[in-house]
């Protein structure tokens, strides 16, 4: 759990920081970020956090990892259209449109959205097995996943600060109890 936890926080805080924060309502704008390699990387630092996140989270709490393996399949189709959908339109004259038909997609939205609050669910349910500093900061921060979308980019990479300390305190808290009650790794 702690490495794995530790490379998915990591991972959450390269997302915002490496992300180009060009103005994406001017078409220029929005070429110049959707169009770079580290548009594509930094998504892609995200869609692999999602995917390590439940990995460590089995050894403590089974439902909440499988409750993040849906939220992750759902929320994932989605990071993969914008990482490499939108990289690949950035360059169309209409790219402000058609970045708009594929966030926008009712059904892409949607599937996006229940995911991310679905994942939130998954981390509120190992601070509430675990009632401790560590994991509630980890359940703040996928709690707050989505809400920050709604936020600049200075909040945004906050938010991917907020995202490592919760994963590397909440990895390296269970590895200390553990390694101080080895009981509580069964439990």
């Amino acid at each position: 759990m702690k490495w794995t936890l530790t490379a998915a926080g990591v991972l959450f805080l390269l997302y915002p920081a490496s992300r180009p924060w060009h103005d994406e309502t001017t078409a220029a704008g929005a070429a110049a970020s959707m169009g770079s390699t580290a548009w594509v990387l930094s998504h892609l630092f995200a869609m692999i956090g999602f995917i390590l996140v439940p990995i460590a989270v089995l050894e403590v709490h089974r439902t909440a990892a499988i409750t993040f393996w849906v939220g992750a399949g759902l929320t994932l189709p989605y990071y993969g259209a914008e990482d490499f959908g939108l990289h690949a339109v950035a360059q169309q004259p209409n790219v402000l449109e058609l970045a708009e038909a594929v966030r926008y997609n009712p059904f892409a939205v949607t599937t996006f959205g229940v995911g991310l609050v679905t994942m939130g669910v998954a981390a509120v349910m190992v601070a509430l097995k675990l009632r401790t500093p560590s994991a509630i900061v980890f359940a703040a921060g996928f709690a707050l996943f989505l809400p920050q979308f709604f936020t600049p980019p200075a909040v945004r990479i906050a938010h991917g600060v907020l995202m490592i300390a919760g994963c590397v305190w909440l990895a390296w808290a269970s590895a200390r109890r553990e390694a101080e009650d080895p009981q509580l790794a069964a439990a």
